[in-house]
């Protein structure tokens, strides 16, 4: 899949009945961590960014070292149909042409042009679970 100007509409099967926040615990989840970096600063990470932000952050609450950009990125990364907040809590996520993320929070009117957009394309987060 590409990471440049597609919508990430939220998964078929997705619990969630809107956009919500992750529950904030007591060590920050992956959700927690990028619901607040997509929140903070929409449009200004990323695919690469973003992901490697995130395993950084991980890795800090983790107490452990965070790879290198390179080594980090010598393998794959899944894109946000993958996440937990596309996945679980409700949220879509809109790359925009330079490939810069952002969350949106679906029956907004900005979801509403986004996916009433003929020229963008829409993928669905990925199911929790086989049909």
């Amino acid at each position: 899949m590409t990471t440049t100007n597609i919508l990430v509409t939220p998964a078929p099967d997705c619990p969630a009945s809107g956009a919500t926040p992750p529950p904030v615990k007591a060590r920050p989840t992956r959700a927690n961590i990028e619901y607040d970096l997509l929140t903070a600063a929409p449009y200004t990470l990323d695919h690469k960014g973003f992901s490697h932000a995130v395993h950084s952050a991980m890795a800090a609450a983790a107490g452990k070292p965070a790879q290198s950009f390179e080594a980090f990125h010598a393998r794959g990364q899944p894109c946000m149909r993958a996440s937990p907040l596309t996945k679980r809590y409700g949220w879509a996520a809109h790359y925009d042409a330079d490939g810069r993320l952002a969350l949106v929070a679906p029956g907004t009117p900005a979801y509403t042009a986004l996916a009433g957009d003929p020229t963008l394309p829409q993928a669905a987060a990925m199911r929790s679970k086989r049909a």
